[in-house]
């Protein structure tokens, strides 16, 4: 199965893994809404909506780019509405967008908390039951979101109460509409067992020098398109870490997503013990923001 011609409406797409992920599509011929906030140039930031739509339709796409605040409701509609129109329909939408704090209760305000849950659970919901309607009627329907299996030990909500909630709020929302929707629509989560080298890591958990122990977004990319090209009516709420996925999938050489292969890697938040990282696979004792 190819993505030529899907619509695919992608949310926090202007820069890091949801660009990767809207690139990798493009390569099939797919039309791409890139819906974020960032329309001018950002002073620490790189990318805008604009500078996406031109690798979209570079790497072989068709890109609409949207300013969206998927915090407003009337914004994602109006997203949503506009990429129907222009597109004809839309076939799958990728909740990618998110906010990140993670740290302790004492040092998360609550409009912290509001920013998490209003972005990432809420936003999820709000972006995917707008998208509902085009997505009952087409041919080949997924919801994909970049959230973490269900793991529920506290060791993951101990030192972010407020993050781990806000992440976990948008895989509750994939194992629900995995049963909601089940036979129609696929709804699933995929995630990285490692760190992945975007401004999250330079600017909130790390600084650019973690980069060297980090995955390149492209190996998300891949794990996204793979799932995406699945029939939605069989496969469905699965919460897939992103290289035992590419694994089971045939891809051999994983070295080819390191910033630098061979080095131990960082492990990210969330991952499970169950299924194991891969033969090969060296992943560092230190968690993730330590």
């Amino acid at each position: 199965m190819s993505l030529q011609g899907k619509t695919i409406f992608i949310t926090g797409a202007s820069r890091g893994i949801g660009l990767a992920i809207a690139e990798r599509c493009a390569r099939d011929g797919a039309n791409i809404a890139i819906a974020a906030k960032t329309a001018d140039p950002h002073p620490k930031l790189e990318g805008t909506i604009h500078t996406a739509a031109a690798a979209i339709e570079a790497a072989g796409g068709k890109a609409l780019p949207i300013q969206c605040d998927i915090r407003e409701e009337e914004s994602v509609e109006a997203a949503v509405k506009q990429t129907a129109e222009h597109f004809g329909g839309i076939d799958i939408v990728i909740n990618n967008a998110s906010a990140i704090f993670p740290m302790p209760t004492k040092d998360t305000p609550a409009k912290r908390w509001d920013l998490m849950h209003q972005v990432n659970a809420r936003g999820t919901y709000v972006v995917t039951r707008a998208c509902l309607p085009y997505l009952e009627k087409a041919e080949n329907p997924h919801i994909l979101a970049l959230s973490p299996p269900l793991d529920m030990r506290a060791k993951w909500f101990g030192p972010h109460v407020a993050y781990t909630s806000a992440k976990y709020g948008m895989s509750l929302c994939i194992l629900g509409w995995s049963q909601e929707f089940r036979g129609k629509i696929a709804a699933n989560a995929i995630w990285p067992r490692t760190a992945v080298a975007t401004a999250a890591i330079a600017h909130v958990l790390a600084g650019e020098e973690a980069f060297k122990n980090c995955r390149k977004p492209e190996i998300l990319a891949e794990t996204a398109y793979r799932v995406l090209v699945k029939p939605a009516a069989k496969f469905t709420g699965n919460f897939l870490i992103d290289d035992s996925f590419l694994v089971s999938e045939g891809v051999t050489d994983l070295d080819q997503y390191s910033v630098e292969p061979g080095v131990e890697l960082l492990p990210d938040f969330f991952v499970p013990d169950v299924p194991p990282a891969p033969p090969g696979v060296k992943i560092m004792a230190i968690p993730l923001g330590h």
